[in-house]
């Protein structure tokens, strides 16, 4: 079982940057542990660090920054379809990805991985990386019950699978899910 998901309020990380692929998430060279542990320290590790491991200037670097809400630029999560960029999210302590656009193999495996990516209006988006970005202190608010994200005055909806919106309240993946039934399961079982 996974952590659940309720509500989260939280500061935020602005990333404004868009087609943020799964390559600059996670780079290609840091994929070779099969376990989910330790892919964090090297999450955007090229935009974070020069070659000698000097931090560059970029926002995770920026003591100002924290939280566990990372609000991105649009078409988030494209390119190669590695589990390892959600795993490298979840490790550092998002548990949040905000954007207008995210690719569908990343999306799934950012709910897979206990990480709820929230899909805003381009216009909203906007809104929301000006807001943290001006103010680092500014608290995001996402309600999974409610499917609602807010800072300050503002508030969005956002969409998600019944069935996921479910496995992240209870802290289920998929076969934590099965086991739930399993009671209805056996008496479907008997009857039939």
């Amino acid at each position: 079982m996974k952590e659940k998901f309720n509500i989260l309020t939280t500061t935020a990380v602005p990333l404004s940057i868009e087609n943020i692929d799964t390559d600059q998430i996670i780079p290609a060279r840091f994929l070779k542990a099969t376990t989910r542990e330790g892919f964090g320290e090297n999450l955007f590790r090229d935009w974070r660090f020069e070659s000698d491991n000097t931090p560059k200037n970029f926002v995770l670097n920026d003591d100002r920054y924290s939280g566990k809400v990372l609000v991105a630029g649009k078409n988030f999560g494209c390119g190669s379809s590695r589990e390892h960029a959600a795993w490298a999210i979840a490790d550092y302590g998002f548990r949040v990805v905000v954007s207008s656009f995210f690719a569908d193999i990343f999306r799934n495996n950012a709910l897979n991985n206990g990480i709820l990516p929230v899909v805003i209006s381009d216009t909203d988006l906007q809104q929301l990386l000006k807001s943290v970005t001006a103010d680092p202190k500014t608290t995001v608010t996402v309600d999974l019950p409610a499917q609602t994200i807010s800072a300050g005055g503002w508030s969005a909806k956002f969409d998600i699978n019944p069935y996921k919106k479910d496995c992240l309240m209870n802290g289920y993946d998929d076969i934590d899910y099965l086991l739930s039934l399993r009671d209805e399961i056996r008496v479907f079982d008997h009857a039939h």
